[in-house]
């Protein structure tokens, strides 16, 4: 848990960051996968976490959806927030992370990554700034240096957008556009 005398340190590893991966279910959405009649997945994703994510894109900082579950409802909401890529089907999650790292030319500390269950346990280990969301599992809790007040699909993903541009200085800057 996240402690008044780590927030320097915490500010420290959120401005060096220039690239955010985040897991999908459970951390995009509050985990719940729903099947209709015919067998197709459908997903809850929250409107603010997608604003946090544009907020982040229109700073000049990526953020990169790595998932161990495909579904067709990720890409069309990724595109709405303007996510740079989604990695789907990707066990374990840190084998895409060397391909990541020389596309996006960042170094291992200059990555935030979000996760809440087993299957992130591993690329929360290889990054700077590695977060778990609220309801997380206490292995994730264990490895994160920063633990969201908001669960997964519930407002997570923008607690750590707005954190990450407020230690940047770019918060004000991201406003502007709304505060006419």
């Amino acid at each position: 848990m996240v402690y008044i005398d780590d927030k320097d340190v915490l500010k420290d590893k959120a401005r060096n960051i220039k690239l955010l991966l985040l897991d999908v279910d459970g951390v995009l959405t509050d985990g719940r996968i729903i099947y209709d009649s015919r067998g197709h997945d459908m997903k809850f994703f929250d409107v603010h976490d997608g604003m946090g994510v544009y907020l982040l894109y229109k700073s000049g900082i990526n953020t990169i959806l790595v998932t161990a579950k495909g579904s067709k409802a990720i890409k069309p909401r990724a595109r709405d927030m303007r996510v740079a890529e989604v990695f789907a089907d990707v066990s374990p999650k840190t084998i895409v992370l060397d391909k990541i790292m020389r596309k996006y030319r960042v170094r291992q500390e200059e990555i935030c990554f979000v996760g809440d269950d087993l299957v992130d346990l591993c690329l929360m280990k290889k990054v700077g700034f590695p977060v778990a969301v609220f309801n997380a599992a206490p292995e994730i809790k264990k490895t994160a240096a920063y633990i969201t007040f908001k669960e997964g699909g519930r407002g997570a993903v923008r607690e750590i957008a707005e954190f990450i541009l407020k230690a940047q200085d770019k918060w004000q800057e991201a406003l502007r556009v709304y505060d006419i």
